[in-house]
């Protein structure tokens, strides 16, 4: 069975003091309002409304968890970054993350959704440097990567695999499309290594593969 196709809701959170005792390995998901965050949960878990899809961005105000079957979270981060939400939400937004992904001692990695068509925009730099100095692993999907053609896609996925080479072999990069469901097994293999599931083999790790390629 799927790493995620289990995943069954467990709580919310609104700030850091509501944040639930630990019970298991937490992986989260962050990032950019209208970056495809919550279409790629939902891809993963193989549920049409596990996550909540806004045609409005920036109306997730919540840290959301989800129990999977082998008794580890994932946890749904507010997206961030949408400009027509007032500033005293975004400040608190950013604190609720920021806690989150600095103290939490039982988050174990960090997948970053950025749209294939805008990377490593200042916020997700940002995210990154807050994340990265832990030495846990960062794993980033390039989603909507069935709005590139293959060469531009391919192209974008080398440049931004570039750019955070200096961040050492933690940070791994592939495509992802939830619209032809491509990168689905790749994003699997990575975590399940990460919950020492399974092995993610070296190429999963942020080496040339075909996996991330296809279906775009």
């Amino acid at each position: 069975m799927s790493l995620f196709r289990s995943a069954q809701f467990e709580i919310s959170i609104a700030k850091p003091s509501g944040l639930p005792p630990p019970s298991g390995a937490e992986i989260a998901f962050a990032g950019r309002s209208n970056a495809g965050k919550s279409s790629a949960i939902n891809t993963l878990a193989g549920h049409v409304r596990l996550a909540f899809v806004s045609k409005t961005p920036g109306r997730t105000q919540l840290i959301n968890f989800f129990r999977l079957n082998c008794g580890a979270l994932l946890v749904d981060l507010p997206g961030y970054g949408y400009a027509a939400v007032p500033e005293k939400i975004r400040r608190q937004w950013q604190g609720l993350i920021e806690a989150y992904l600095k103290k939490r001692e039982s988050l174990i990695g960090l997948v970053l959704i950025m749209d294939v068509r805008h990377p490593l925009t200042d916020l997700d730099r940002q995210m990154i440097d807050w994340f990265a100095p832990s030495g846990r692993p960062l794993h980033v999907l390039l989603t909507k990567s069935d709005k590139l053609s293959r060469g531009a896609a391919s192209a974008t996925l080398q440049a931004v695999r570039r750019e955070l080479a200096g961040f050492g072999p933690q940070v791994t990069v592939q495509l992802f499309s939830s619209l032809k469901k491509a990168g689905v097994e790749e994003t699997e293999r990575i975590i399940a290594g990460w919950l020492g599931l399974g092995s993610a083999d070296g190429s999963a790790g942020g080496q040339e593969t075909k996996t991330p390629d296809q279906g775009i």
